[in-house]
Order: C-alpha cells, then structure tokens, then sequence
C-alpha cells in the first residue's frame, strides 16, 4: 500500500486502546514483521474508531498533538520507513 502521508500508529503492546493527536492516519497492528496491512482511517466526526484488523480502539485526544500518542511508543516515526 503507498504511504497516504497520515501518521502511522503500532499497537505492539497488545493495547485494547490507544489515545491519538489525530483523526486520520494509519494503523499497522504491530511493528514488521507482525503487522498487518497498513489501512487508512479516517474517524470522521466521530471520536473513536477500532481498526478492522487489529480491534484496537483509537481514542482522539484533542490534548495531543499530531505528533503525539499514548502510549507514547504507539507513534511510528517516518524514519522507521526511510
């Protein structure tokens, strides 16, 4: 899948629920090679969705930046793909 250019969060913890900065970005599961497709999603109005691969639960948090999660190693930097 070609990079949409939206953060990308991992759940390598096995969290049932992680707290983001954003409402669009991309969830990978876990970190290769135990993740699975890297999907787009998209909250929309709402304030929580849960990704179709992993059942992890995405909470927005206006409080955290975009360049932020909690956990806070939930958040993949770009260089993990560079």
């Amino acid at each position: 899948m070609a990079s949409t250019g939206a953060p990308k969060f991992a759940n390598d913890a096995g969290l049932r629920e992680i707290r983001i900065g954003v409402k669009e970005f991309e969830c990978m599961g876990a970190r290769p090679p135990h993740d699975h497709p890297h999907v787009y999603l998209d909250m929309g109005r709402e304030t929580e969705i849960i990704c179709p691969y992993c059942s992890t639960l995405y909470k927005f948090d206006e409080t955290l930046g975009a360049d932020r999660s909690e956990p806070a190693d939930a958040l993949v930097p770009d260089s993990e793909f560079a």
